[in-house]
């Protein structure tokens, strides 16, 4: 399990280095849900797997020490009709 987390910081690290200054990196596709958030993804785009599509996140400092996964909702909010 330790390869997939260090496999998926390499990634990151390598899409940093290669934008420039004050460009965004490129964004990174995982399906690691359970992969969490460290002080050296700030910044960084991910697109974390949900169980039927790519959800897109921009890590943020307030996201430290939770999981990616929290953060790609998996279901579909049901949409209630109107009263009466």
């Amino acid at each position: 399990n330790v390869l997939k987390y260090t496999g998926l910081l390499k990634r990151l690290r390598k899409s940093k280095e290669e934008c420039a200054l004050l460009d965004k990196p490129k964004l990174i596709r995982t399906h690691l849900r359970n992969a969490i958030v460290l002080p050296e993804m700030v910044g960084c785009q991910i697109a974390v797997y949900n169980g039927k599509m790519l959800a897109v996140v921009e890590v943020r400092p307030e996201m430290i020490g939770h999981y990616l996964g929290e953060f790609s909702v998996t279901y579909k909010p049901t949409v209630h009709g109107r009263p009466g």
